[in-house]
Protein backbone atom coordinates (compact mmCIF):
# COMPACT_ATOMS: atom_id res chain seq x y z
CA UNK A 1 0.00 0.00 0.00
CA UNK A 2 0.92 3.77 -0.80
CA UNK A 3 2.23 5.98 1.48
CA UNK A 4 -1.16 7.81 0.74
CA UNK A 5 -2.94 4.83 0.95
CA UNK A 6 -1.57 3.75 4.48
CA UNK A 7 -2.46 7.60 5.88
CA UNK A 8 -6.29 6.98 4.55
CA UNK A 9 -6.02 3.24 6.36
CA UNK A 10 -5.50 4.87 9.72
CA UNK A 11 -8.58 7.50 9.74
CA UNK A 12 -11.24 4.53 9.44
CA UNK A 13 -11.10 3.55 12.76
CA UNK A 14 -11.60 6.81 14.62
CA UNK A 15 -13.54 6.94 18.11
CA UNK A 16 -15.12 10.13 18.42
CA UNK A 17 -16.79 11.87 21.42
CA UNK A 18 -18.95 14.34 20.49
CA UNK A 19 -18.12 16.79 23.59
CA UNK A 20 -15.56 19.78 22.46
CA UNK A 21 -12.13 18.55 23.24
CA UNK A 22 -12.50 14.94 23.39
CA UNK A 23 -9.71 12.60 22.13
CA UNK A 24 -10.13 11.27 18.80
CA UNK A 25 -7.82 8.17 17.91
CA UNK A 26 -6.88 6.74 14.65
CA UNK A 27 -5.51 3.32 13.68
CA UNK A 28 -2.30 2.11 11.61
CA UNK A 29 -2.28 5.77 10.08
CA UNK A 30 -1.04 7.08 13.44
CA UNK A 31 -3.65 10.37 13.39
CA UNK A 32 -3.94 12.04 16.65
CA UNK A 33 -6.26 15.12 17.23
CA UNK A 34 -3.74 17.62 16.56
CA UNK A 35 -3.36 16.35 13.26
CA UNK A 36 -6.76 17.98 11.87
CA UNK A 37 -8.35 19.72 14.96
CA UNK A 38 -7.39 22.80 17.07
CA UNK A 39 -8.73 23.24 20.19
CA UNK A 40 -8.04 25.84 22.40
CA UNK A 41 -6.94 24.51 25.95
CA UNK A 42 -8.17 27.95 27.80
CA UNK A 43 -11.40 27.99 26.22
CA UNK A 44 -15.16 27.55 27.51
CA UNK A 45 -16.03 24.26 27.97
CA UNK A 46 -19.20 24.19 25.15
CA UNK A 47 -20.16 20.58 24.57
CA UNK A 48 -20.63 19.77 20.73
CA UNK A 49 -24.14 18.17 20.09
CA UNK A 50 -23.77 14.97 18.48
CA UNK A 51 -26.25 16.15 15.81
CA UNK A 52 -26.15 19.20 15.29
CA UNK A 53 -29.25 20.98 13.81
CA UNK A 54 -28.14 24.62 13.32
CA UNK A 55 -24.72 25.03 11.76
CA UNK A 56 -22.29 27.89 11.02
CA UNK A 57 -19.58 27.34 8.78
CA UNK A 58 -16.90 30.23 8.98
CA UNK A 59 -14.86 28.05 5.97
CA UNK A 60 -15.67 28.21 2.05
CA UNK A 61 -14.01 24.74 1.38
CA UNK A 62 -15.67 23.14 4.29
CA UNK A 63 -19.29 24.80 3.82
CA UNK A 64 -18.71 22.89 0.61
CA UNK A 65 -17.77 19.78 2.67
CA UNK A 66 -21.23 20.20 4.24
CA UNK A 67 -23.43 20.50 1.55
CA UNK A 68 -21.95 17.27 -0.04
CA UNK A 69 -22.42 15.08 2.60
CA UNK A 70 -26.16 16.48 2.79
CA UNK A 71 -26.60 18.31 5.60
CA UNK A 72 -29.29 21.10 3.75
CA UNK A 73 -31.45 22.95 6.31
CA UNK A 74 -29.19 21.74 9.25
CA UNK A 75 -26.87 25.02 8.10
CA UNK A 76 -28.07 27.79 8.75
CA UNK A 77 -25.23 30.29 8.34
CA UNK A 78 -22.36 31.09 5.80
CA UNK A 79 -19.64 33.60 5.00
CA UNK A 80 -19.74 35.93 2.34
CA UNK A 81 -16.95 34.18 0.53
CA UNK A 82 -18.61 30.65 0.80
CA UNK A 83 -19.23 30.27 -3.12
CA UNK A 84 -19.77 26.86 -3.65
CA UNK A 85 -22.50 25.58 -3.77
CA UNK A 86 -24.18 28.44 -6.04
CA UNK A 87 -27.34 27.72 -4.12
CA UNK A 88 -26.53 27.88 -0.71
CA UNK A 89 -24.56 31.36 -1.74
CA UNK A 90 -27.72 32.42 -2.93
CA UNK A 91 -30.19 30.87 -0.45
CA UNK A 92 -27.96 31.22 3.08
CA UNK A 93 -27.57 33.71 5.71
CA UNK A 94 -23.76 35.42 5.24
CA UNK A 95 -23.14 36.43 8.86
CA UNK A 96 -19.89 38.40 7.39
CA UNK A 97 -16.49 36.89 6.30
CA UNK A 98 -13.72 34.54 7.50
CA UNK A 99 -11.89 37.21 8.98
CA UNK A 100 -14.30 39.52 10.25
CA UNK A 101 -17.37 37.64 11.58
CA UNK A 102 -21.07 39.75 12.30
CA UNK A 103 -21.46 38.88 15.81
CA UNK A 104 -25.08 39.63 15.93
CA UNK A 105 -25.77 37.78 12.36
CA UNK A 106 -24.81 34.88 14.79
CA UNK A 107 -26.27 35.53 17.40
CA UNK A 108 -30.15 35.57 15.08
CA UNK A 109 -29.31 32.45 14.08
CA UNK A 110 -29.36 30.60 17.18
CA UNK A 111 -26.38 28.26 16.10
CA UNK A 112 -26.36 25.08 18.11
CA UNK A 113 -22.52 24.58 15.88
CA UNK A 114 -19.93 26.97 14.54
CA UNK A 115 -17.32 25.28 12.31
CA UNK A 116 -14.20 27.03 11.83
CA UNK A 117 -10.10 26.97 11.07
CA UNK A 118 -7.55 27.93 12.49
CA UNK A 119 -5.75 29.62 9.47
CA UNK A 120 -8.74 31.01 8.05
CA UNK A 121 -10.71 32.41 10.73
CA UNK A 122 -9.25 35.33 13.25
CA UNK A 123 -8.37 34.30 16.96
CA UNK A 124 -10.38 37.39 18.23
CA UNK A 125 -13.31 36.78 16.43
CA UNK A 126 -13.33 32.70 17.76
CA UNK A 127 -12.40 33.54 21.22
CA UNK A 128 -15.81 35.76 21.23
CA UNK A 129 -17.56 33.03 19.75
CA UNK A 130 -16.76 30.36 21.82
CA UNK A 131 -18.46 32.45 25.24
CA UNK A 132 -21.77 31.66 23.70
CA UNK A 133 -21.18 28.94 21.49
CA UNK A 134 -20.12 25.24 20.88
CA UNK A 135 -17.23 26.23 18.39
CA UNK A 136 -14.96 23.62 16.25
CA UNK A 137 -12.25 24.29 14.89
CA UNK A 138 -10.41 22.39 12.07
CA UNK A 139 -6.17 22.74 11.42
CA UNK A 140 -5.54 21.45 8.45
CA UNK A 141 -2.03 21.13 6.40
CA UNK A 142 -1.75 18.43 4.61
CA UNK A 143 -3.76 15.96 2.27
CA UNK A 144 -3.80 13.29 5.58
CA UNK A 145 -5.19 16.11 7.94
CA UNK A 146 -7.87 17.14 5.34
CA UNK A 147 -8.97 13.04 5.32
CA UNK A 148 -8.88 12.98 9.03
CA UNK A 149 -10.88 16.68 9.17
CA UNK A 150 -13.39 14.88 6.49
CA UNK A 151 -14.23 12.04 8.90
CA UNK A 152 -13.95 14.14 12.24
CA UNK A 153 -16.81 16.15 10.57
CA UNK A 154 -19.03 13.05 9.39
CA UNK A 155 -18.90 11.87 13.02
CA UNK A 156 -19.72 14.87 14.22
CA UNK A 157 -22.79 15.33 11.80
CA UNK A 158 -23.59 11.64 12.10
CA UNK A 159 -23.01 11.44 7.96
CA UNK A 160 -20.14 9.17 8.61
CA UNK A 161 -20.60 6.97 5.54
CA UNK A 162 -21.03 9.79 3.14
CA UNK A 163 -17.81 11.09 4.59
CA UNK A 164 -15.97 7.82 4.14
CA UNK A 165 -17.15 7.46 0.67
CA UNK A 166 -15.61 10.98 0.30
CA UNK A 167 -12.60 9.96 1.53
CA UNK A 168 -12.06 6.83 -0.24
CA UNK A 169 -12.96 8.92 -4.15
CA UNK A 170 -9.87 11.24 -2.72
CA UNK A 171 -7.88 8.38 -1.80
CA UNK A 172 -8.87 6.94 -5.43
CA UNK A 173 -8.00 9.93 -7.54
CA UNK A 174 -5.05 10.95 -5.75
CA UNK A 175 -3.80 7.55 -5.96
CA UNK A 176 -4.07 8.00 -9.88
CA UNK A 177 -2.40 11.44 -9.74
CA UNK A 178 1.00 11.19 -11.86
CA UNK A 179 3.90 13.62 -10.20
CA UNK A 180 6.34 15.70 -12.97
CA UNK A 181 8.85 12.99 -13.50
CA UNK A 182 11.57 15.64 -13.35
CA UNK A 183 10.38 17.90 -10.15
CA UNK A 184 10.59 21.99 -11.07
CA UNK A 185 10.66 24.91 -8.51
CA UNK A 186 7.62 27.14 -8.32
CA UNK A 187 7.04 29.83 -6.57
CA UNK A 188 3.32 30.33 -5.93
CA UNK A 189 2.15 33.65 -5.24
CA UNK A 190 -1.20 34.09 -3.19
CA UNK A 191 -1.62 38.03 -3.16
CA UNK A 192 0.54 41.54 -3.62
CA UNK A 193 0.87 44.22 -1.77
CA UNK A 194 2.44 43.21 0.02
CA UNK A 195 3.51 39.89 -1.97
CA UNK A 196 3.17 36.77 -0.33
CA UNK A 197 3.89 33.49 -0.99
CA UNK A 198 3.15 29.51 -0.07
CA UNK A 199 5.41 28.48 1.74
CA UNK A 200 6.49 25.21 4.32
CA UNK A 201 4.31 23.04 6.42
CA UNK A 202 1.00 24.91 4.56
CA UNK A 203 -1.64 23.01 2.45
CA UNK A 204 -0.98 24.57 -0.75
CA UNK A 205 3.23 23.32 -0.41
CA UNK A 206 1.41 19.65 -0.29
CA UNK A 207 -0.28 19.79 -3.20
CA UNK A 208 2.90 21.02 -4.46
CA UNK A 209 4.71 18.78 -3.24
CA UNK A 210 1.93 15.88 -4.93
CA UNK A 211 2.57 17.82 -7.92
CA UNK A 212 6.29 16.95 -8.19
CA UNK A 213 6.78 21.10 -7.54
CA UNK A 214 9.37 22.60 -4.70
CA UNK A 215 8.53 26.24 -3.63
CA UNK A 216 11.65 28.21 -3.37
CA UNK A 217 10.53 29.49 -0.48
CA UNK A 218 9.90 26.72 1.32
CA UNK A 219 11.99 27.26 3.89
CA UNK A 220 12.17 29.08 7.34
CA UNK A 221 9.11 28.52 9.56
CA UNK A 222 7.05 31.31 8.07
CA UNK A 223 4.34 29.94 6.24
CA UNK A 224 3.05 32.40 3.72
CA UNK A 225 6.41 34.93 3.91
CA UNK A 226 6.05 38.19 2.37
CA UNK A 227 8.34 39.06 0.18
CA UNK A 228 9.92 42.10 -1.94
CA UNK A 229 9.98 42.49 -5.37
CA UNK A 230 13.71 42.37 -5.49
CA UNK A 231 13.51 38.68 -3.60
CA UNK A 232 11.05 37.55 -6.19
CA UNK A 233 13.25 38.75 -8.95
CA UNK A 234 16.50 37.05 -7.47
CA UNK A 235 14.69 34.20 -6.83
CA UNK A 236 14.07 33.82 -11.13
CA UNK A 237 17.03 31.99 -11.91
CA UNK A 238 15.30 29.00 -9.95
CA UNK A 239 11.88 29.26 -10.92
CA UNK A 240 9.90 27.71 -13.81
CA UNK A 241 7.29 28.56 -13.53
CA UNK A 242 5.66 30.99 -11.17
CA UNK A 243 1.96 29.98 -9.97
CA UNK A 244 -0.51 32.65 -9.36
CA UNK A 245 -3.79 31.86 -7.88
CA UNK A 246 -6.50 32.72 -9.84
CA UNK A 247 -8.22 34.08 -6.89
CA UNK A 248 -8.40 37.22 -5.85
CA UNK A 249 -7.89 38.87 -8.54
CA UNK A 250 -5.36 41.25 -7.45
CA UNK A 251 -2.89 38.59 -8.00
CA UNK A 252 -3.72 39.33 -11.35
CA UNK A 253 -1.85 42.64 -11.47
CA UNK A 254 1.16 41.30 -10.56
CA UNK A 255 1.73 40.17 -14.55
CA UNK A 256 1.18 44.08 -15.45
CA UNK A 257 4.45 44.36 -13.37
CA UNK A 258 7.41 43.80 -16.47
CA UNK A 259 9.89 44.47 -13.94
CA UNK A 260 9.04 41.14 -12.27
CA UNK A 261 7.28 39.15 -14.81
CA UNK A 262 10.10 39.55 -17.10
CA UNK A 263 12.92 37.58 -15.41
CA UNK A 264 10.41 34.52 -15.18
CA UNK A 265 10.58 31.88 -17.29
CA UNK A 266 6.76 30.99 -17.32
CA UNK A 267 3.97 32.45 -15.51
CA UNK A 268 0.47 30.54 -14.66
CA UNK A 269 -2.49 31.56 -13.63
CA UNK A 270 -4.39 28.86 -11.43
CA UNK A 271 -7.57 28.17 -9.88
CA UNK A 272 -6.26 28.21 -6.06
CA UNK A 273 -9.71 26.55 -5.11
CA UNK A 274 -7.90 23.13 -6.34
CA UNK A 275 -4.87 24.20 -4.34
CA UNK A 276 -6.15 25.34 -1.12
CA UNK A 277 -9.39 23.28 -0.36
CA UNK A 278 -9.21 20.91 1.57
CA UNK A 279 -13.04 19.96 1.60
CA UNK A 280 -14.77 17.44 -0.75
CA UNK A 281 -13.54 19.48 -3.54
CA UNK A 282 -10.44 17.41 -3.28
CA UNK A 283 -12.38 14.95 -5.12
CA UNK A 284 -11.99 17.05 -8.34
CA UNK A 285 -8.45 18.75 -7.75
CA UNK A 286 -6.21 15.13 -9.54
CA UNK A 287 -8.07 15.87 -12.64
CA UNK A 288 -7.15 19.21 -12.22
CA UNK A 289 -3.52 19.42 -11.89
CA UNK A 290 -3.24 16.25 -14.71
CA UNK A 291 -4.72 19.52 -16.88
CA UNK A 292 -2.14 21.89 -16.22
CA UNK A 293 0.34 22.96 -18.57
CA UNK A 294 2.82 24.18 -17.01
CA UNK A 295 4.42 26.55 -19.48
Amino acid sequence: MSDLGDAFQGVWNLRICSEFGAEVRGGGGGFSEVDATSHRPNAPHRPVPSHPQRIISLVPSQTELLYDLGLGERVVGITKFCVHPETWFNSKHRVGGTKKVDMEKVRALKPDLIIGNKEENERKDIQALEQEFPVWMSDVRSLHHAAHMILHVGAITGTDKKAEKIVRGIEQAFGELKPLEEPRTVAYLIWREPYMVAGHATFVNDMLLRLGLISVFDEGDARYPEITAKELEDASPEVDPALLRALPLSCRSILKSSRISAPMRAWNLVDGEFFSWYGSRLLKAPAYFAGLSLG
